[in-house]
């Protein structure tokens, strides 16, 4: 019977990368740099034609090329906040961060889905004349889960970091009451602007940094 002492399971156990804390700085730049290529294409009203398809579709392609390293970037985040977490974390506020946090990539995965499924359709009728019913379909369908649903669950995810945060002390107070606005304003005026979903990837830009510099601290 193989024996292993407590020294060799703490020795086995898996410990977070150091450099782990710049995933969410990576999804920051990824997720905003395909919002921002996504946004410029696609035309803010639904009534303008359905030309933008042929002059973004360049643009549309390189978004839905970075959009899945945003997501596994995030992934990343969430372990991070996690590990960080430690013994403190919460079985209930845990639940919904980790749910919320995953509703959300989903989500952005099935509106860029969309978005590259509207751009292939076009490539294949080329020469065509393309149904625009189809099109207005899509991109309403695409902004209502990007726009109304997923970044509801990003407000979600940070209230629920939030109240973890503001238990345990392992945030400066300043960074908790940033979120719960950040998050507010997520929920409730989001229909304002779509450049108001970069909130969310800048709010984790600035998380990451602080968990960097934190690990900074102790390591000197």
């Amino acid at each position: 019977m193989l024996n292993i002492s407590g020294t060799d399971i703490d020795n086995r156990r898996l410990t977070t990368p150091r450099a782990a804390a710049i995933a969410g700085i990576l999804f920051g730049v990824l997720f905003t740099t395909s919002l921002i290529l996504l946004r410029s294409a696609i035309p803010t009203d639904p009534n303008s034609g359905i030309e933008w398809i042929e002059r973004g579709a360049s643009r549309i392609s390189i978004a839905l090329e970075l959009m899945p390293f945003a997501g596994i970037a995030f992934l990343w985040f969430i372990g991070v906040v996690r590990d960080r977490l430690g013994r403190y974390e919460d079985q209930f506020f845990s639940t919904v961060f980790f749910g919320s946090g995953l509703l959300f990539l989903a989500m952005v995965f099935v509106s860029v889905a969309i978005a590259g499924g509207m751009i292939a359709w076009y490539k294949l009728n080329l020469g065509i004349t393309l149904d625009s019913q189809v099109i207005y379909f899509g991109r309403s369908l695409m902004v209502q889960f990007s726009n109304v649903y997923a970044l509801r669950m990003a407000g979600v995810f940070m209230i629920s970091l939030g109240t973890i945060w503001l238990r345990t002390g392992l945030i400066p107070r300043w960074l908790v009451v940033l979120t719960y606005l950040l998050a507010g304003t997520l929920l409730i005026i989001i229909n304002l602007s779509i450049w108001i979903t970069l909130i969310f990837p800048v709010w984790v830009i600035i998380i990451s940094v602080e968990t960097m510099i934190l690990k900074y601290k102790r390591l000197t």
